[in-house]
């Protein structure tokens, strides 16, 4: 079992040509509205790769946050942990696509910042039966920080996504065995802008050094991944794709990443899976709508690819 601590968001998406400077106004085109946030994102890629997966969270007790629950249970995902919120609404996203697929997203956490250490606490005998633990920083800070506290008491595998950015205090690093940020959240953590592999490998060190235990990756969009652990530093591609739609493509990403690595992989090699699942995800509109299944991901890979792929959690 894997659990998730983390958000639910409706995406609202709007196309456009090129993004609005502001105080402009431009024309879209082909809105539409799918289940996303990153905690769910996350739980939906591990249950689409077929292992079982547990989510915790909270909506409004609202069509939007009906929805979004649903479209977990439809998978198998185990809810027990989902709050419903009957005086807030469910978080929202409004998500602007450009032509190149690169996207802007604006976040109305509503019930998502309702999260509270007690209802982390009230799911401790899950944390003692799941293999790993993700977390992120779309909820409050409390639930974060009792998220990786029961993790690394119950001897979890313990994994934080810092995204969307927020100061991370070096003990809640200390808890960690895996911190996964992005170029931009990597940049702030550590203090160290990263530009390519080689302030990637810089910035990874630094979080090392701060956590004084974690394992390090620091995913790098198009260009894969650089891995920082004991047995082994250094980059792995992505895969050579057409991208259309880069969102959710990083949850997607350490979804695949943690799977793998309580199926029993090394790093390498669920870096390598995980690189083709978000390969695959930004060739597909949606957060949740472009994960893909196992065969799916095995057959990327069997195919091989150079790099490009990746994307934006």
């Amino acid at each position: 079992m894997i659990t998730v601590v983390g958000s639910f968001n409706m995406d609202l998406f709007i196309e456009v040509p090129r993004f609005p400077a502001p105080g402009e106004a431009i024309h879209g085109r082909n809105f539409r509205r799918a289940p996303g946030g990153k905690g769910a994102n996350q739980a939906y890629a591990v249950a689409r790769l077929g292992h079982p997966v547990a989510m915790i969270g909270a909506v409004g007790a609202d069509a939007f946050g009906e929805e979004m629950v649903a479209n977990l249970a439809a998978l198998g995902v185990d809810l027990e942990g989902v709050v419903r919120r009957a005086d807030i609404a469910s978080g929202t996203a409004m998500i602007v696509l450009d032509a190149t697929g690169q996207n802007q997203i604006v976040v109305a956490n509503g019930a998502n910042d309702t999260l509270t250490a007690g209802d982390i606490r009230r799911m401790a005998a899950l944390f003692q039966k799941s293999r790993a633990i993700i977390t992120q920083l779309e909820t409050t800070a409390q639930a974060a920080e009792a998220t990786l506290r029961l993790a690394r008491a119950a001897g979890a595998l313990t994994v934080l996504n810092p995204a969307p950015f927020a100061p991370v205090p070096d003990e809640w690093l200390s808890w960690c065995d895996w911190i996964i940020p992005n170029e931009g959240e990597a940049s702030k953590l550590s203090g160290i802008e990263v530009t390519g592999r080689a302030t990637a490998a810089a910035a990874a060190r630094n979080l090392q050094t701060r956590s004084g235990r974690a394992r390090v990756a620091v995913t790098l969009g198009a260009d894969g991944v650089w891995l920082d652990t004991p047995e082994f530093a250094g980059h792995i591609p992505g895969v050579r794709v057409q991208a259309v739609d880069t969102v959710g493509a990083g949850d997607t990403f350490i979804g695949a990443f943690v799977t793998r690595l309580v199926e029993g992989a090394e790093a390498r090699e669920a870096a390598r899976f995980a690189c083709a699942a978000a390969a695959i995800a930004v060739t597909r509109r949606g957060a949740q709508a472009s994960i893909p299944t196992r065969a799916e991901v095995e057959t990327q890979m069997s195919s091989g690819g150079a790099a490009n792929g990746g994307g934006k959690g």
